[in-house]
């Protein structure tokens, strides 16, 4: 494996929480509901194709984008449209479908596909639903088929809390993600880069026709944010797409069999989980059966769609979103120490400021709770998200400036480069407890309403 660049770096850290998964793979799991929840694509406004009790198959058209009519987003199962619930405004929160036993799918002609040409490979995949799984920089959103990006990049690696091993989810898909890989450089002038682990293993450094990159470093240097801007850094008009791991073995069952494949497999992990595991499942699976197999061991938990940074908060009756390789469960955070402020008072307590010697104590992992340990307060500089963030930005200059939202410097300072869940760690470490995903959020979706 030829390695074009390595990218290492100190800055960031790793929160060793207990309960990560096992490597069992648990294939027993059936759901009977389904959903498609429109806030997973990030600035996609929707338009039904169906109404409640509509009839579907799998990989039947659901609602398209607004922006784009072309953008097909598809049912994951055959089933019934039971529900469409709506929030205020009748925005479209969840579209809920219940699964028939015997599943029919849609069928797609891929006969030749290596030899279509550019635009008839984005025309296949925004019709048959394979689309969405194309994410754009800047602001994270999804790709324009309009566009032709500057580079692709597709990542195997995690650093957040409770990680998932991607060489495992992946291992018995070699064949499979290989065409996806073939078919994303269709889409592109020059190879996809393929970032793996430093001490990478398994087979995807034997992945032909891409350029690899291997990452070393405490998280988040598994961000896409940083290895982009390391390899291929945006300029002002540019574009860059990233297609997550598993999705494109996802698009090399496509196009090897012309049928939409919504394999999704799931680490259920947190200190609040009996039997943390993996489960494979399928994109929009309701929560229920996989948390009721994986068990719970608290009365009072909080149940996360993602990981502990930035996830979304969920129950046992709602749904996986639709990127999601990771649900975490942990203890409800509703009871307070007595004189917590005290430095070295509890070490038990997950914390990287000095005040604390816990570091040093519970290397097998920290019990934590969604407890804040604090209250908002006053933003001011202390130098401590520098420390734990690798980008070549300013992040805290950043926030101010999205915060008061001055377009300009957001731009000048780097809004372009980055996306929420790259301030993951920030919202954890920062002693002011401000929402700083959120913050950013707001400010990307204000550039994507006064710049485009």
């Amino acid at each position: 494996m030829e390695v074009i660049k390595d990218i290492r770096t100190r800055r960031g850290a790793n929160l060793n929480i207990k309960g990560k998964a096992e490597k069992i793979l648990d294939k027993t799991i059936s759901a009977s509901n389904f959903a498609l929840m429109p806030d997973d694509f990030f600035g996609t406004i929707p338009k039904l194709l169906l109404k409640e009790g509509d009839s579907v198959e799998a990989g039947s058209p659901i609602f398209f984008s607004k922006k784009n009519p072309a953008i097909k987003f598809v049912s994951p199962v055959a089933g019934i449209l039971k529900s469409i619930e709506r929030g205020p405004k009748r925005k479209i929160e969840r579209i809920l479908i219940e699964a028939f036993k015997t599943q029919k799918f849609v069928t797609h002609s891929v006969k030749s596909w290596d030899k279509m040409s550019r635009e008839e490979i984005k025309s296949l995949l925004m019709e048959s639903g394979n689309w969405p799984f194309i994410h754009q920089r800047p602001y994270g959103i999804m790709a324009n088929p309009l566009d032709t990006p500057k580079a692709i990049f597709v990542s195997t690696i995690k650093t957040n809390p409770l990680y998932v091993d991607m060489q495992f989810i992946l291992k018995n898909d070699k064949k499979e993600f290989q065409l996806g890989i073939d078919l994303l450089n269709m889409l592109v002038d020059q190879p996809v880069f393929l970032g793996v682990e430093k001490s990478f293993s398994g087979y995807f450094g034997s992945i032909e026709r891409v350029k690899h990159y291997t990452v070393e470093g405490p998280h988040p240097s598994g961000n896409l944010s940083l290895h982009i801007q390391r390899i291929s850094p945006l300029n002002i008009g540019e574009r860059i797409w990233s297609v997550n791991a598993e999705d494109v073995a996802n698009l090399g069952r496509f196009i090897n069999s012309g049928i939409y494949s919504p394999q999704r497999t799931v680490a259920v992990s947190g200190n609040a989980v009996q039997q943390p595991r993996y489960f494979e499942t399928i994109i929009g699976s309701e929560l229920g059966p996989i948390l009721k197999k994986a068990g719970i061991k608290h009365e009072d938990f909080r149940v996360i769609n993602g990981d502990v940074l930035s996830g979304s908060g969920a129950a046992f009756s709602d749904f996986l979103s639709y990127f999601n390789n990771l649900i975490t469960v942990i203890p409800e955070g509703n009871k307070y120490r007595m004189f917590g402020w005290l430095p070295f008072k509890d070490n038990s307590i997950l914390s990287l400021s000095n005040t604390s010697f816990s570091r040093f104590f519970n290397r097998k992992g920290f019990e934590v709770d969604t407890n804040l340990n604090g209250e908002e307060r006053a933003l001011v500089v202390t130098g401590e998200m520098e420390k734990i963030f690798p980008l070549e930005i300013f992040p805290m200059q950043l926030l101010k400036a999205c915060m008061v939202e001055d377009i300009e410097k957001m731009e000048a300072l780097g809004i372009y480069e980055v996306v929420p869940e790259d301030f993951g760690l920030v919202d954890y470490a920062n002693t002011s407890k401000l929402e700083a995903q959120e913050i950013i959020r707001q400010g990307i979706e204000l550039m994507i309403k006064e710049v485009g």
